[in-house]
């Protein structure tokens, strides 16, 4: 393990204690995206912004804290990726159509509804992204440096869009998490990591300024051996 990876288990750890003792999350929250509480309340300030309502495809993570940002876009006529966990299958994004899907959306926009609700996709059968939605255990409010629950599978996702051409410089990426996430200090970040553009807490929209480009595509001197060996798309 790095020292970057260090630092970042150390915020990781920090922040759920934090959200735990707060009430802020459920208990278990360690080794997760936390499940937060004012999660809707998130959701609704972040569908306020022009870049959502102007967005037309969305890429959300399938975890429970950005539940309530699949069921709206699904509501509001969005096309919506959701990543198949760990990337497992060959097609690893599902496809959730809302003009299609015949089960109500809070059932087929979670991660086990939508094995039965939706088809997987791969790069070449997906449209352009307009947004990413990503979970986060900890934002950085100056420059949007992000720290996820540690597993690198939300970097790989946007490297290998962006590879395909699907995600670009111009695509927005947020993040909704609660008060307690965003930190006002620099936090550790590696090469292969993004940033994002906005956070979103249930009280508050932050427009952070990333201060480094994102990632070009996959960086795979930076995979795991588990990651190369169980990602069919990487073969």
């Amino acid at each position: 393990m790095t020292s970057t990876d260090d630092a970042k288990q150390s915020v990781r750890r920090r922040v759920w204690d934090l959200l735990e003792r707060e009430g802020a999350a459920p208990p278990g929250v360690h080794g997760h995206i936390p499940d937060f509480v004012g999660k809707e309340d998130a959701a609704a300030r972040l569908a306020e912004l022009e870049a959502w309502k102007q967005a037309r495809v969305i890429k959300c993570n399938p975890d429970r804290a950005q539940l309530p940002v699949r069921v709206r876009a699904l509501q509001e006529g969005k096309l919506l990726y959701m990543a198949v966990p760990r990337l497992a299958t060959p097609k690893p994004f599902y496809l959730l159509d809302p003009a299609v899907l015949e089960s109500p959306f809070e059932t087929a926009a979670t991660s086990k509804g939508a094995p039965d609700n939706a088809p997987t996709v791969g790069p070449e059968d997906m449209q352009p992204v307009d947004m990413i939605v990503c979970g986060s255990v900890a934002i950085s409010r100056r420059n949007g440096v992000r720290v996820g629950k540690g597993a690198g599978y939300s970097d790989l996702e946007i490297a290998l869009l962006t590879e395909a051409g699907l995600v670009t410089t111009e695509t927005v990426i947020a993040t909704t998490i609660h008060q307690s996430q965003l930190l006002d200090e620099e936090l550790p970040d590696a090469g292969h990591d993004f940033s994002v553009d906005y956070a979103i807490t249930p009280g508050e929209v932050v427009a952070c300024a990333p201060d480094r480009e994102r990632p070009s595509g996959i960086l795979r001197e930076h995979l795991r051996p588990d990651q190369l060996d169980n990602i069919p798309v990487l073969h």
